[in-house]
């Protein structure tokens, strides 16, 4: 099992408050020999007749000296967890949980704007301060 990241907590109540509910923290997966850790999963009922909307979320915290180094593990982490639930479990969504300060500033640099666009990766922008959802990109 690997460390929390810094804002693990926040965005746990971040997304609770957002009234999805934890339903493994962290959430195991396991495809093909080997064994992946995604920060949380969680659920949201969103009607009786449509079901459960299931993701799963990677935190990251971006407080690390290289932005760049954090977001190179970032992507890599994003492609395999996203790979290994589309095995076992293709009904849930995976999310890179990314800081509001990073997202309004190195997110919005064009070739890291190009490679979230180029390999899909949903976002959930938080803020560690006030522990909210600020905004969902997919």
């Amino acid at each position: 099992m690997t460390a929390k990241d810094t804002f693990h907590d926040a965005v746990k109540k971040a997304l609770e408050k957002d009234e999805w509910k934890i339903t493994d923290d962290p959430y195991f997966i396991r495809t093909l020999e080997m064994g992946f850790y995604i920060d949380l999963a969680a659920e949201k009922i969103i009607g009786a007749e449509k079901g459960n909307q299931k993701i799963a979320v990677e935190i990251k915290s971006f407080i690390a000296t290289s932005t760049t180094s954090e977001f190179h593990k970032a992507v890599g982490q994003f492609m395999n967890y996203r790979l290994a639930l589309k095995n076992q479990e293709n009904d849930r969504t995976l999310y890179l949980a990314v800081p509001k300060d990073t997202h309004e500033t190195f997110f919005k640099i064009p070739f890291i704007q190009l490679v979230v666009k180029e390999y899909q990766i949903k976002i959930a922008v938080y803020d560690p301060e006030k522990e909210v959802i600020v905004k969902w990109e997919i």
